[in-house]
Formats: structure tokens, C-alpha cells, sequence
């Protein structure tokens, strides 16, 4: 299936946009920088249009979250949007019982461990068009504003879903969701296999509402070694990913902590890998084989460092970065809650600079 026409890849406003660009495996003039979390609780007026309203209630208000996307582009001059979401979202409007505590993170209303558990999961239904409605029309909104900057849609990977659904909210350890995987593979696979078609109609529905790269997000899969996550998660990720593979979006993958899995991760269908801040980016080409566009990978701790030493350390992330096919700037995960918005401004006209 062809975007439409009115696609801003279609329509020339962002195919020629130095992220566009970087993710195809290029090397524009200008080069490309934005930041997970950049939308979000670091920007105070961020802060100020959310008084009140509950997350999800913001994302799935698309005249809200479509406001939120916009606001860094803004204040940074980032090359690319990320669409205001969260891990969650696709969840809620696949009719999960879930909500997001202050403090702690999602929670479901019950815990998924068995196949009856999945077989109600099932019972749910697709996500279809008008479940996805809220957040086509915020991508929708968005990209009406955003002009020649691409928009980057955003979905959880299937297991990072499902250890939620496990577990029944945060964990640091994973264990009831790894454990399931062995002990009962099969009502694994099918969770997974639901997780991947739930999350692969959330990125389907923003790529077609607009946005002009997708990426797939597991927060949770540096808890596994490289077996179990090619064996048991690998095959739900290329399931996710498939379902927008018609779609001429470049695809980006980021794990925390999965240094040992970069390979795999592209595998499942990814163009550009993501790489968190514990390896370095010319080890992460090496281990990639050379041919892999990256993204990443300042260290988030060091933005509240005196600006000598995060410059530092942006002009090295730079060089190493140098080495790759290609390098879109970014942090090797999201934007800390305390973050100094003048710190990320100042980032962007540093890499810009260079």
C-alpha cells in the first residue's frame, strides 16, 4: 500500500529533511539532533498545560498531545517531532484496564499469566480505525504545523507490553514475565503475538495519519540475554514491525541495556538502531558490521554536568558517531524530569555546529 498523497513524505515537505535522510543512510549538511523525552516534564509550559489532566487523558486528547509534540521543536530547533504518547496508550484503547500512577508508572488492573488471561486480551477485539481515531487525528494535527520537520511515531515493542502485562506494572527485574516465557511458551507466544498486533496498528495508524519514521521502543529487553530474546521476543518484534513494512517510513529499534542484542534488534526489520548510553557508538558500528545507520547516544546524567564536560562528551559522542553509515543525534535515553530546557537548546546549536 502506497502513503497518501497528501503524506508529507509524498508530498516532498520532509523527504529531503536531514533526519529523513540520516535514517536512509546518508550524510546531510545539517546534522540531525533530537531527544527521547523531549516532549515532556522538563519544559515547564509542558508542565502548565497539563495541570490537572491525568497522562493518558493527555495523550488521547489530540488537541493536547498534538500541543506537547510541537512544544520542543519550539523551544530547541530539533530536527524531528516525537509523537506525545506513551508505552501504555496502545493498551488503554485496545480496552486494557490501565492507568498511570504518579510515582510508579503504568499499572493494570489485573495481571495476564495464563491462557484464559490472554484468551480475554483476545476477546477485545483489533484496534481498529475508529479506537485509533484520537491519536490520528492528533498525528494529523501535528504534521499540519510541523512543516518541513518530521514527525516520528512511537510504539512499545511486544515485550516490553507484555512484561507489563505480567507483572502487572513496573518491574526491575521481570521475573514472573520471564518466567512465564519458559514455563509456558505457548501462552507466551500468544501474548507477545497479541502485544506485536496491537502495537503494529499503533504505528500503522500514525505513519499513515503522517508521521514520516517510526520507532519501536523496549524499555525492558536488557533483561534478557541473547537466546532467550532471539528464541522468545525477536519473532513479536518483526511481527510489529511487519505491519507498517508496505509503508516507505524508515524504522528505528531502541532497548536499553541491550548492548549484546544491537544485532538482533535490527534484525527483526529495523533501518536505524538506537544505542543507549553504556557503549560507545564506534563499538556499536563495529558490532553492526558498519552497515547500520545509529542513533544515540548522550549520556542523560551528564546534562546537569558543568557545560565543559557535557560539550566534552557531545563533541566525543560526535566523532565516534562519525564512524557509522550514518548518525542521527539523540541521548542514550529519555530526557530527565529536572533537565535545564536551556541545556538541550544549547546541545542542538552545539551539534548543529558541527
Amino acid at each position: 500500500m502506497p502513503l497518501p498523497v497528501t503524506h508529507p513524505l509524498v508530498d516532498g515537505r520532509t523527504a529531503n529533511s536531514p533526519l529523513v535522510r540520516a535514517y536512509s543512510g546518508e550524510r546531510p549538511s545539517r546534522r540531525p539532533v533530537w531527544f527521547m523525552r523531549q516532549a515532556g516534564r522538563s519544559l515547564p509550559e509542558y508542565r502548565a498545560l497539563r495541570a490537572g489532566t491525568r497522562m493518558l487523558d493527555a495523550c488521547l486528547d489530540p488537541g493536547m498531545a498534538s500541543e506537547i509534540t510541537l512544544q520542543p521543536v519550539r523551544r530547541h530547533d530539533v530536527d524531528a517531532a516525537i509523537f506525545f504518547s506513551d508505552i501504555v496508550v496502545p493498551l488503554r484503547l485496545a480496552g486494557v484496564d490501565v492507568e498511570i500512577k504518579p510515582g510508579v508508572g503504568p499499572v493494570m488492573g489485573a495481571p495476564v499469566r495464563t491462557a484464559d488471561d490472554v484468551a480475554r486480551l483476545r476477546d477485545l477485539g483489533p484496534l481498529t480505525p475508529e479506537r485509533l481515531a484520537p491519536v490520528s487525528e492528533g498525528v494529523a494535527a501535528t504534521v499540519a504545523q510541523l512543516g518541513s520537520t518530521p514527525l516520528i511515531g512511537f510504539a512499545g515493542a511486544p515485550f516490553t507490553l507484555a512484561a507489563y502485562l505480567v507483572e502487572g506494572g513496573p518491574s526491575r527485574d521481570h521475573l514472573a514475565a520471564r518466567t512465564l516465557m519458559h514455563a509456558d511458551p505457548q501462552t507466551w507466544t500468544a501474548l507477545t503475538q497479541w502485544a506485536a498486533d496491537v502495537t503494529g496498528a499503533f504505528l500503522r495508524a500514525q505513519v499513515l495519519a503522517g508521521a514520516s519514521a517510526t520507532q519501536l521502543f523496549d524499555s525492558w529487553a536488557g533483561s534478557l540475554g541473547l537466546a532467550d530474546y532471539t528464541a522468545h521476543v525477536a519473532p513479536a518484534s518483526a511481527r510489529a514491525l511487519a505491519a507498517v513494512a508496505d509503508l516507505d517510513v524508515r524504522k528505528v529499534h531502541f532497548g536499553t541495556g541491550t548492548s549484546e542484542l544491537l544485532a538482533a534488534m535490527r534484525d527483526v526489520g529495523a533501518d536505524v538502531v538506537g544505542v543507549d548510553y553504556r557503549l560507545p557508538l564506534d563499538e556499536a558500528n563495529r558490532r553492526l558490521g558498519g552497515t547500520t545507520p545509529l542513533q544515540g547516544n548522550i549520556d542523560p546524567a551528564l546534562l546537569a554536568a558543568p557545560w565543559p564536560v557535557l560539550e566534552a562528551h557531545v563533541r566525543d559522542v560526535v566523532a565516534r558517531g562519525a564512524q557509522a553509515p550514518a548518525h542521527v543525534v539523540n541521548l542514550g535515553h529519555g530526557v530527565p524530569p529536572e533537565t535545564d530546557p536551556d541545556v538541550l537548546t544549547r546541545v542542538v546549536t552545539l551539534v548543529h555546529s558541527l
